[in-house]
Order: structure tokens, then C-alpha cells, then sequence
């Protein structure tokens, strides 16, 4: 008689936006996906910082555009509209230098008819961001602007600045936690409870909503304990760092910092870390 198959993988992922995209990847991986979505994205109630850099980027006086996300990059050309129509703005942005963090920026530049001068290689970190400026596109005494996704990146902005560049910065919406917060406190609660044998991370701002919503609910130390016990998937550096920095270890970081392989990986690597992790609660 043939040993049972292996129950599949209960699979806790905290995407929004991509929800259906990472539950489809995960059930054609094998495992159950239980998706709790743990942000929104909100544009900001008043763009005048998208505004005055529409005017300073008509006028002349910037230099250097960094381009960190495709839907931020998307939401700024429809945020500056009332000053810099579309034709007007992709003339002036094709006057500039255009950095692309990874390639949603270069797609959402694609659509306008541009093209980066310069695109930041894997993982597309700030790190990488402010190596390969230095490398191809010095910014002492540059006017750069920075176009934000929902959170300002101090460590990229200390950067530019400590290169002698004059930064600004450009936010055209930040991150909310869902209005239904049912899925997410469903998911910590199976998280505590060893009720799950995996959670995937695809960003950091997952997983800063994540403890908040567990410390609401006086669950945070459970949370901890009970990420110990599940096989934890992060996208990439920046992910795992917010990870470590809440007490939360990361067991697979997959080869290029994208979804697919996230899943891929994570799931494939699962099995052996949960025998290893999971066996002295069998014997006792």
C-alpha cells in the first residue's frame, strides 16, 4: 500500500492589489491559498507637492526624476493634469534623465513613449538605486525628484542628499490599512494557531500592517511565536528587513524578487523546513 499523499499547503499570503495573481500561483504550486489583504492604496487628498513639482519640471528646473514604482509613476502623471497635461509632461520628462527602479517604471515610461536612461538592477533596492546613479549618473548639485509609493524612503533620500543632490520629494498617494480588516485578523488568528504552513510577504509595508493590526488585538507576541513555527516567504531585502526588525525570521528569499519565484520557491522549500521545525511537536 502506497503511503497517503502529503496534505497540500495551507498558504497565507497578505497581497492587495495582485490577490487573485498570487492565490492562482499558489494553488498551481500545490498549495491553499488563503489570501488576507493587509493595504489600500489612497491617493493624497492634496497634491500640491505632485504640483509644484509639475511647475519646477515645466520650468526647467529639475534634473533628475527617480521613478520608484509603476503605479506610482501612473498615478503622478494623472495627479499633475491640472497643470501638465500628458503632452506637455511627457515632453518635459523627456528633457530630464529618467531613473527607473526595476521594470514597472520602465513599463508604466513605456506607455507614455519614454524610455529610462537609466534602470536599477535586481533586487532594486535603495541600495542599488544610489550604486548605479554613482556609477552612471552623478547628483552633486542636481535637482532630483523622487516620486514616492506610499511611504518615503529615508535611507535613499539621506542618500541622495549626502551626494550633494537637492532632493524632491514627490508622494502622490500612501498606503491605508484595508477597509474590511476581517481577512487580516482571520489570518493572524490562523497564525497563532499553527493553523497555516506558510506565509509569503511582497512587501514591507505587509508586513509594518500585519504587527500593527496584531498589537490592536493584544496579539502580538502570539504572532511572533506563531511565525516561528510557519515557513516564512519574503519578496526581497527590503521585505526582510521590515521582517527582522519585528522579530519575524526569514527561511526563503527567492532568486529574483518577484512573485512567481517568491511562490515557486517558498512553496517547494516548505516541506523539509516544516519536518525539520514541526517533528519534537509531533513526538511530545
Amino acid at each position: 500500500m502506497s503511503p497517503p499523499e502529503p496534505a497540500p499547503l495551507q498558504v497565507v499570503a497578505f497581497e492587495s492589489r495582485r490577490a487573485s495573481e498570487i492565490a492562482t500561483l499558489i494553488s498551481r504550486h500545490g498549495g491553499v491559498a488563503i489570501v488576507a489583504p493587509s493595504m489600500r492604496e489612497v491617493p493624497l487628498a492634496d497634491q500640491h507637492e505632485a504640483l509644484a513639482f509639475a511647475r519646477e519640471l515645466d520650468g526647467g528646473a529639475v534634473d533628475v526624476v527617480l521613478l520608484l514604482t509603476g503605479v506610482g509613476t501612473r498615478a503622478l502623471v494623472a495627479a499633475v493634469a491640472p497643470v501638465l497635461p500628458r503632452e506637455r509632461l511627457v515632453a518635459a520628462l523627456g528633457r530630464v534623465v529618467l531613473v527607473a527602479r526595476g521594470p514597472k517604471p520602465v513599463a508604466a515610461l513605456r506607455e507614455l513613449g519614454l524610455a529610462p536612461a537609466l534602470a536599477v538592477p535586481e533586487p532594486n533596492t535603495w541600495r542599488e538605486l544610489l550604486c548605479a546613479l554613482d556609477a552612471h549618473v552623478p547628483v552633486a548639485g542636481r535637482r532630483v525628484a523622487v516620486q514616492e509609493y506610499g511611504i518615503a524612503n529615508p535611507e535613499l533620500l539621506d542618500g541622495l542628499a549626502a551626494r550633494g543632490a537637492s532632493v524632491l520629494r514627490v508622494p502622490v498617494y500612501r498606503w491605508a490599512l484595508p477597509e474590511d480588516l476581517g481577512p487580516l485578523r482571520a489570518a493572524i488568528a490562523r497564525l497563532t494557531a499553527t493553523d497555516a504552513d506558510v506565509a509569503l510577504f511582497t512587501s514591507a509595508t505587509q508586513v509594518e500592517h500585519l504587527v500593527r493590526v496584531a498589537a490592536e488585538e493584544g496579539a502580538a507576541d502570539a504572532l511572533r511565536a506563531g511565525m516561528a513555527r510557519v515557513v516564512v516567504g519574503s519578496v526581497g531585502p527590503v521585505c526582510s528587513e521590515a521582517l527582522r526588525r519585528a522579530g519575524i525570521a526569514v527561511d526563503v528569499e527567492p532568486t529574483h524578487p518577484k512573485m512567481g519565484p517568491l511562490v515557486a520557491e517558498t512553496l517547494r522549500a516548505a516541506p523539509a523546513i516544516l519536518a525539520t521545525r514541526r517533528a519534537p511537536l509531533r513526538l511530545a
